[in-house]
C-alpha cells in the first residue's frame, strides 16, 4: 500500500473552511478569496481565471479571514508580478558590494515623461463596452478577456524587467471603473514628495477626454515637503496639464515628527477637523460646478468643524453630525451604466482615487471632520468600495489604491510606499537607493560595522571617512537599535532594513523628488510670493522653515526618550498609527504654538 502524503492540521483547517464556504454559498469561496491560493485538486485558481499567469503573480497583503464580515477582506489585495530568485540574489549581492556615493541634486529632478513614456503604451485597462442584454456572467467574462489582452499588449511593447510593479488584480481595476463612472468630479490624490510617480497622464486624458469629467489633483502630505518645493511642483504640474485644478492638503498641519524614532506625530487639539486644505478643495469644486450645485452646506460644515472643540481643547465627538454611509453590492455596480447626467438630484459626487499609501483615507476623514475610514501605512488597507454623504448635497466615493504600470525604478516605488515592507524579499537595494539621496549618517548617527569592536580609547577613523554599502548601513542600524536574530544573536539586517524603509515611508527619513529645472530656479521658488500661504497651510512659521533649511544636513534631537520609542518603527500594520489624537497629553509635548523642526533626530549623547 503506498504511503500517504502528509497532511498538516493547517491544511486540514483550510480545507474545512473551503467546504463550509461552498456549503453556505458565501462569496468568500470565490477565486479571489483567501483560500483561492490553496491548491485544490492539483490546480491553483487565478483571480483573472487565467491559469497561465498564476505562477508569475504574487498575491500579497493577506488579511485574516472574517467569518462575520459582509465582504471578502482579500478581494482587493495587491497582485504584483513575481520576481525571479536570480534577480533577487543579484540585487542582494550588489547591496553587499556596491559603495554608496551621494548623488547630485540634479539626479533628484524627475520629469513625468521619464516615468510614463508615451510610446510605451503605459495606459490602464478600460472597461469593455456592454449592454443590458448581457448577463452578469457574460459581462465578467468579457472584462476578463479584455484584461488579459491588455496585459499581453503591455508586455509585448515593453522589454522584460523594464516595467515597475503594477496591479494585476482585475477586481481592483473594476472598482476604479465604478468610481470613475459614478463621480462628477474626481479627486486624484498624490504624495507631494513624489507626485509624478502617482499621476498617470493616460488616466488624466481618459477622465477629461473620454469621460468628460473634471479632475482636482490633491497634493497630499504637504507638511512633509519644504514650502519652496511644494510651490515648484504646483507650477510644474500646472504647466504640464493646463486644465488641471491643483490644491495642497495635509491632515497634520504643524504636527511634525520631533525625532526619527517617534511613532506618532505630535498631538494637537482639533483632531481631523484641523486639516489644512478642505477649504481649497471646496473652492475648486465651486469653480467647477459654477453654481449648479448648492455647496453652502459644505462651506458651513467646514466652518463648524474648525471651531467644534471642547473647552479643554479636545475635539468635539459627542453630538457630532452623523455621516450616512452606503455599501454597494457587486451586482448593482457591475450592471450600472455611466451616468451622463452631472450632479444628479443636485448632489455632487466626488470620487477619491490614487495609488496605495498616498493618504486617501486620511483625506476623507479630514473632509468629514472625524474618523470614518480606518487608516494604516500598509498599502492596500482599504478593502471595499463605499460612499459617504459629507452633506446632503456632497457625496464622497472611496476607492482601493491602484498601482499603474510605469518605468519608475522599483526601489523608488518601494520608498513611495506601494509595496508592503514586511513582504519584501530583498529590501537592501531600496535602503541603498535611499542612503545615496539623503544625509543618512548625520540623521541616523551610525557607527561603521568595522569600528564596532574597537575600544573607545583607541584612535580610529570616523564613520564618515569609511566606505559604506547598503548592507553596512543595515548592519549598523541593527546594532544601533539592538535588532538581533533569535538563535545566534547576530545583527538582524533584514529587520533593520525594513525599519529604515518604514522611516522613509512615514516621512521621518524624508526623500523628496524635485521637478525638472528646480536646482536652477531654487532661489526663485524660495522667494516666491505664495511661500507664506504654503507655510500657513503646513502650520509653520517663517523662522521654523528657515531653521529646517539650515539644519537639513544634520541635527541633534529634542526628544530624549529613545526607550519609549524603541519599537516605534517596527509596528507595521496597526490602524491609526499616524494619528496621535485622543491620547492624554504628555508633559514633554511641545505646545501647539511652537514650531518644531521635523528633521530633528536623536541627541548626540544617545548614540554612545
Amino acid at each position: 500500500m503506498p504511503r500517504k502524503k502528509p497532511f498538516s492540521n493547517k491544511q486540514k483547517k483550510k480545507q474545512l473552511q473551503v467546504k463550509r464556504e461552498r456549503k453556505r454559498g458565501d462569496p468568500g469561496s470565490g477565486p479571489s478569496s483567501r483560500n483561492a491560493s490553496v491548491e485544490r485538486g492539483g490546480e491553483r485558481q487565478s483571480d483573472t481565471s487565467d491559469s497561465e499567469t498564476t505562477d508569475i503573480i504574487r498575491r500579497i497583503n493577506q488579511q485574516p479571514f472574517n467569518r462575520e464580515g459582509r465582504y471578502d477582506s482579500n478581494r482587493f489585495r495587491l497582485h504584483f508580478e513575481k520576481e525571479s530568485k536570480e534577480e533577487v540574489e543579484k540585487r542582494k549581492k550588489i547591496a553587499r558590494e556596491k559603495i554608496l556615493q551621494p548623488v547630485s541634486d540634479k539626479v533628484l529632478e524627475i520629469d513625468i515623461s521619464d516615468i510614463y513614456p508615451t510610446e510605451k503604451g503605459l495606459g490602464f485597462p478600460r472597461r469593455p463596452p456592454w449592454n443590458y442584454e448581457m448577463s452578469r456572467e457574460e459581462l465578467l467574462r468579457k472584462e476578463e478577456k479584455s484584461f488579459r489582452e491588455y496585459l499581453d499588449d503591455l508586455h509585448s511593447r515593453n522589454p522584460p524587467d523594464s516595467l515597475s510593479h503594477f496591479e494585476h488584480n482585475l477586481e481592483t481595476w473594476r472598482q476604479l471603473w465604478r468610481v470613475l463612472e459614478m463621480s462628477d468630479v474626481v479627486l486624484l490624490i498624490v504624495d507631494i514628495r513624489h507626485p509624478v510617480l502617482q499621476f498617470p497622464p493616460a488616466l488624466y486624458h481618459y477622465m477629461t477626454g473620454d469621460l468628460q469629467k473634471q479632475v482636482v489633483l490633491v497634493l497630499n502630505k504637504a507638511d512633509l515637503c519644504p514650502p519652496p518645493l511644494v510651490i515648484a511642483w504646483k507650477h510644474y504640474l500646472a504647466s504640464q496639464f493646463p486644465h488641471l485644478q491643483t490644491v495642497c492638503f495635509t491632515s497634520h498641519p504643524g504636527q511634525p515628527y520631533s525625532t526619527v524614532l517617534q511613532k506618532k506625530r505630535m498631538r494637537r487639539k482639533g483632531g481631523w477637523s484641523d486639516a489644512g486644505g478642505p477649504i481649497d478643495i471646496l473652492k475648486a469644486c465651486q469653480e467647477i460646478t459654477a453654481g449648479r450645485v448648492d455647496l453652502s452646506s459644505w462651506e458651513q460644515k467646514i466652518k463648524r468643524d474648525a471651531v467644534a472643540e471642547r473647552p479643554d481643547g479636545e475635539p468635539q465627538e459627542e453630538g457630532a453630525e452623523s455621516v450616512l454611509m452606503e455599501h454597494h453590492t457587486d451586482a448593482a455596480m457591475e450592471m450600472s451604466r455611466p451616468s451622463q447626467e452631472l450632479y444628479k438630484d443636485g448632489v455632487l459626487t466626488l470620487g477619491c482615487i490614487g495609488f496605495p499609501n498616498v493618504g486617501k483615507s486620511s483625506v476623507i476623514n479630514s473632509l468629514v471632520g472625524r474618523k470614518v475610514v480606518s487608516v494604516s501605512r500598509t498599502p492596500g488597507h482599504t478593502k471595499y468600495f463605499q460612499t459617504y454623504y459629507l452633506t446632503p448635497t456632497v457625496k464622497l466615493c472611496d476607492c482601493p489604491g491602484l498601482v499603474f504600470p510605469s518605468h519608475v525604478n522599483k526601489q523608488l516605488q518601494i520608498l513611495a510606499g506601494i509595496y508592503p515592507v514586511s513582504q519584501l524579499q530583498e529590501p537592501y537595494s531600496s535602503v541603498g537607493y535611499l542612503c545615496e539621496r539623503t544625509p543618512f549618517l548625520s540623521v541616523l548617527k551610525l557607527k561603521h560595522p568595522s569600528l564596532q569592536d574597537l575600544q573607545p580609547h583607541l584612535v580610529h577613523p570616523g564613520s564618515e571617512d569609511l566606505s559604506w554599502t547598503a548592507w553596512d548601513v543595515c548592519e549598523a542600524w541593527a546594532e544601533r537599535r539592538g535588532y538581533k536574530t533569535a538563535k545566534a544573536a547576530r545583527n538582524d539586517v533584514y529587520r533593520a532594513a525594513n525599519s529604515l524603509l518604514r522611516l522613509a515611508i512615514d516621512g521621518r527619513l524624508c526623500l523628496c523628488l524635485r521637478p525638472t529645472g528646480y536646482s536652477c530656479l531654487k532661489e526663485h521658488w524660495e522667494n516666491h510670493p505664495d511661500l507664506s500661504e504654503i507655510m500657513a497651510l503646513q502650520g509653520r512659521t517663517e523662522d521654523g522653515c528657515r531653521e529646517r533649511d539650515e539644519e537639513e544636513d544634520g541635527e541633534s534631537s529634542t526628544e530624549p526618550e529613545e526607550e519609549r520609542d524603541r519599537d516605534a518603527d517596527d509596528d507595521e500594520d496597526g490602524d491609526d498609527e499616524d494619528e496621535g489624537f485622543g491620547h492624554p497629553k504628555r508633559k514633554d509635548e511641545v505646545p501647539a504654538g511652537l514650531t518644531v523642526n521635523m528633521y530633528n533626530v536623536l541627541r548626540e549623547n544617545e548614540c554612545e
